[in-house]
């Protein structure tokens, strides 16, 4: 059987291609040269399967989808308590160029606009670092997220740099309020060297693959991100990733994103998918008009609306009967908190009909530590009411104790 999602990609593509409004970015020499005609998108599950179609081999300046990226570097090399220090993690409501401060503090408002990207790729390696050691960290960085060595387009940088008048006076202006440290130069042109790092779409599905498959690198295994900065940086893109369209980006389509103004467009679907889009065609927001289309229908099609999760709960239970004078528990899917609540919900208003309980894990992919600690909880709970309880766990995914082995024939 072949799977049908390329097909569905083919006609998603099909269906918009003859869209020919919005302009390319001519503000920068570089961008306004773009095909205005190149179309491709690519989704990465968090397994690792990649499914492009397009024009997905085309290369192009990552531009501000390195924020997030760069983002979550900054913590890795700093801290969340410094970074948090210098940029915030409110949504600004403004356009991405605006010099949208906190009153009190100076902070740029969250590191997805141009003032707070600035503050956050200055944070890079350490406070003595230089333009180079940045734009290498964030070369280096890139590179591990997407699977393979990426590389910084030169003549896009050039051209972008010959424009920077308004990234340089934010900076000046960062500067002079204490937030950044530095020449101001350097650090603007440490940072539109971040912007032009040369990807395609399929590095952007992997790049968002691996934030939404919690820091870890779907088609390796390698733990590239920690858990919680990715967290962080896919709530900082929900909230903030699309500057003043955010609200209305998230209210309808409802997939953690962020635009770059040659063209491209990433998702980010925790636990389930990475995406990228290219198509060089901007809206008045500064966002590929073609993209937009497209995350709209993939949302809508694909049911990927972040606030559209089934209820874990109702299916983590699968079944409970009885067997050979035990009451079996069979459970199933991956148990987080809403599915062993449902489990311990049943156990209170129910209760087990034997002296004997049997919790059947073989089903079960994986248990969150919240999961796991409940079920365990229920475990001793039952014992404590005098039931003999079994832990049917052959492979050994519901661990006695953190870092503990499998609890395959744990007994009363």
């Amino acid at each position: 059987m072949r799977t049908p999602i390329p097909d569905y990609l083919t006609d998603l593509l099909d269906d918009l291609r003859d869209d020919h409004s919005g302009a390319v970015a001519d503000y920068i020499p570089a961008l306004g040269a773009a095909d205005p005609e190149l179309f491709a998108i690519a989704l990465t599950t968090v397994d690792g399967r990649t499914y492009a179609v397009g024009d997905c081999d085309a290369e192009f300046s990552i531009q501000s989808m390195s924020k997030p990226f760069a983002y979550a570097a900054a913590i890795a090399d700093r801290g969340e308590r410094t970074v948090l220090d210098h940029v915030g993690v409110e949504p600004s409501g403004e356009a991405f160029n605006e010099l949208s401060l906190e009153a009190d503090t100076h902070r740029p408002k969250n590191p997805m606009i141009n003032a707070g990207a600035i503050t956050a790729h200055h944070l890079l390696v350490g406070p003595d670092a230089t333009k180079d050691d940045r734009s290498a960290r964030a070369v280096e960085f890139f590179s591990s997220l997407a699977g393979r060595p990426l590389t910084i387009d030169q003549q896009v940088l050039e051209s972008e740099l010959g424009a920077a008048d308004r990234n340089l006076a934010l900076a000046h202006m960062l500067r002079s309020y204490g937030v950044l440290r530095g020449d101001p130069h350097d650090i603007v042109a440490g940072y539109t060297a971040q912007c032009s790092i040369s990807v395609t779409v399929r590095d952007i599905a992997m790049m968002t693959a691996t934030l939404a498959a919690g820091g870890v690198h779907p088609a390796t295994g390698e733990r590239i991100v920690p858990r919680a900065i990715a967290r962080q940086t896919l709530a900082v893109m929900a909230a903030a990733g699309m500057y003043d369209a955010a609200g209305s980006w998230f209210a309808e389509v409802g997939i953690p994103a962020k635009n770059g103004v040659s063209g491209g467009l990433l998702g980010a679907l925790p636990g389930q998918v990475g995406i990228g889009s290219l198509s060089p065609r901007l809206d008045s927001h500064g966002s590929s008009v073609r993209g937009i289309r497209a995350f709209r229908r993939l949302s809508a099609d694909m049911g990927l609306h972040l606030m559209e999760a089934e209820a874990a709960g109702r299916s983590a239970l699968r079944d409970v009967y009885e067997a050979e004078g035990a009451t079996v528990l069979e459970l199933q899917g991956t148990i987080r908190f809403p599915g062993a609540e449902s489990v311990l919900h049943h156990l209170q208003e129910h209760g087990p009909t034997t002296a004997e309980v049997v919790i059947d894990v073989q089903r079960v992919d994986a248990f969150t530590d919240v999961g796991r600690r409940m079920v365990l909880e229920g475990v001793r709970r039952l014992r404590l009411d005098g039931r003999r309880v079994r832990i049917c766990d052959p492979d050994g995914v519901l661990p006695l104790a953190e870092g503990g082995a499998g609890a395959g024939h744990a007994g009363a």
